[in-house]
């Protein structure tokens, strides 16, 4: 019990350092957003230590399942105060390497018809050259740490054989908002919800920008655009999609893992009823 206070504890922590971060880094934030940005991080750590320290998780996927939620914190950690060094600038002491990281990954990652040359473009054409760099230094490094965390984590579940490394995999635990006993067959409703996120994974950091140009006439997304709502607009715009897609690579290992358990117990029963017949 003591272990698991602690342990959501440090998981509150680490949940309102990362929301608060940008307003505490970035220069040039009031003191309004700051006390908003407080109650959010505040609000934020009391519902992730309630989450973490009851004995069965309410809303939280893969709770019992490390190191998927973990590659998950860490990515956005690692992507928010990235961005947030990059917005300070020259006075941050990491500034030129994380400057070093985004710029290699534009160069890979700014191409024809990729996410990155796509989020470019859905800024209106009248902005400046020098936002306009910036923007693609934030948008090439968010997408790349994204799609770094997904190789990552395909690695990691193959290299450990992800879940079973924990032990036994209790999908009511760590799927609480799947339920097994509604909407037909388990494995083909987990098979069609690995589809879903994997698709939408892939489709979302395509879809996004296009959808931002669409609206570009009625809203320009300059007029919203401060140092905190950038970071956490890019931050989204490539961690939802990758975390998605983690999700789909995560149940389809479980599905796997449901169907190599049914054909077992298919085959003991063959084997029994051929037993009895003899």
């Amino acid at each position: 019990m003591i272990h698991r206070s602690v342990s959501a504890g440090i998981r509150a922590c680490l949940v309102a350092t990362l929301i608060s971060m940008p307003a505490i880094l970035v220069p040039g934030v009031d003191a309004d957003t700051t006390q908003i940005v407080a109650l959010l991080a505040l609000l934020a750590g009391v519902l992730t230590f309630v989450e973490y320290n009851s004995t069965y998780p309410s809303i939280i996927d893969f709770r019992s399942a490390p190191p998927l939620n973990r590659l998950r914190f860490g990515t956005l950690f690692v992507t928010v105060f990235a961005m947030t060094q990059l917005q300070v600038g020259s006075g941050s002491p990491v500034y030129g390497s994380v400057q070093a990281v985004a710029q290699a990954f534009g160069t890979v990652l700014d191409i024809p018809f990729s996410p990155v040359r796509l989020a470019l473009l859905s800024m209106p054409a009248d902005m400046p050259q020098a936002a306009a760099d910036d923007f693609r230094l934030y948008a090439s490094l968010a997408y790349g740490v994204s799609i770094a965390t997904i190789a990552i984590f395909a690695v990691l579940a193959r290299a450990l054989d992800w879940p079973l490394n924990n032990g036994a995999f209790n999908v009511l635990t760590n799927l609480p908002l799947f339920d097994p006993t509604t909407g037909g067959d388990v494995l083909s409703r987990m098979k069609r919800d690995t589809s879903i996120n994997l698709i939408l994974g892939f489709l979302l950091p395509f879809l996004i920008p296009a959808m931002v140009k669409l609206l570009s006439p009625v809203m320009d997304p300059l007029s919203y655009v401060t140092p905190q709502t950038l970071i956490w607009a890019i931050c989204a715009w490539a961690f939802i999609p990758s975390s998605m897609f983690i999700r789909g690579i995560a149940l389809w290992r479980i599905s796997g893992l449901i169907e190599e358990k049914r054909r077992r117990a298919y085959a003991q029963q063959d084997d029994g009823d051929g037993l009895q017949a003899a």
